[in-house]
């Protein structure tokens, strides 16, 4: 079993910054794969960004490359999302996630991003 709680969401003004969180708990050697996904209001879930198991390689959706920066402390397994430059665009919820094999099996309740213009 597997339990991830996110924090870090908030308000902030157009270009500003936010880090966000995943606090990871339980068999969390199995995945090879950490991700963090947003949902906007009215909008389905998006991929946002991904790490592998070592943190050797990355992955970021086109709208947030250069902007966000996903990042992993494996020793406190923890899960990051650095954001910068943000954008009202950039507003929803974000929820961190674990893949074993193809399957993202693993969620967190979500934490709210609100970047006012």
């Amino acid at each position: 079993q597997v339990q991830l709680v996110e924090s870090g969401g908030g308000l902030v003004q157009t270009g500003g910054s936010l880090r966000l969180s995943c606090a990871a708990s339980g068999r969390t050697n199995s995945a090879h794969l950490f991700g963090w996904f947003r949902q906007a209001p009215g909008k389905e879930r998006e991929f946002a960004a991904a790490i592998n198991w070592a943190g050797t390689h990355t992955n970021y959706a086109d709208s947030v490359k250069g902007r966000f920066t996903i990042s992993r402390d494996k020793a406190a397994n923890t899960l990051y999302l650095q954001m910068n430059s943000l954008k009202p665009e950039d507003t929803g919820v974000y929820y961190c996630a674990l893949r074993v094999g193809s399957t993202w099996g693993a969620w967190g309740q979500g934490t709210q991003v609100t970047v006012s213009s």
